[in-house]
This record gives C-alpha cells, sequence and structure tokens, in this order.
C-alpha cells in the first residue's frame, strides 16, 4: 500500500477536525437546549464515542503527518 502524501494528510486532518467541532457544537447546543447543567454537557462531549473516535484518528494522522516529514 503506498504512503499517503502529505497534502492528502493534511486535507483528511482539516476536514476530520471540521467535522469534529461540528459535531461537538451539536452536542452541547443540544445539551443547551435540553437545558442540561454546563458539567452534563461536558461530561457529555468528553464520553463522547464519535469524537473519541475521530480523536483517535486525528492524532494517527498527525503521526503519519510526521512520520513523512521525518523521511525528507
Amino acid at each position: 500500500m503506498a504512503e499517503s502524501s502529505l497534502s492528502e494528510l493534511q486535507e483528511s486532518i482539516e476536514e476530520l477536525t471540521a467535522y469534529m467541532e461540528r459535531l461537538r457544537k451539536d452536542v452541547i447546543g443540544m445539551g443547551q437546549k435540553l437545558k442540561l447543567p454546563q458539567k452534563r454537557i461536558d461530561a457529555s462531549v468528553a464520553e463522547h464515542p464519535e469524537l473519541q473516535r475521530l480523536t483517535l484518528i486525528l492524532h494517527q494522522l498527525e503521526e503519519q503527518v510526521r512520520s513523512v516529514n521525518a523521511s525528507n
């Protein structure tokens, strides 16, 4: 399998980061609409499985970028 180019990795990181921020805002907005306490909203964001998965994927992509940069 060919290594992803640096530009493809950067583009993926940007798109996933934007999606993650939209999702985070949606979770916060829903909590506010439900008039949940701020601590519960924060906990929901921290425990949200999709946000956790996106964070993991972003860390992996950032590591790939570091690897590509180190090999250049």
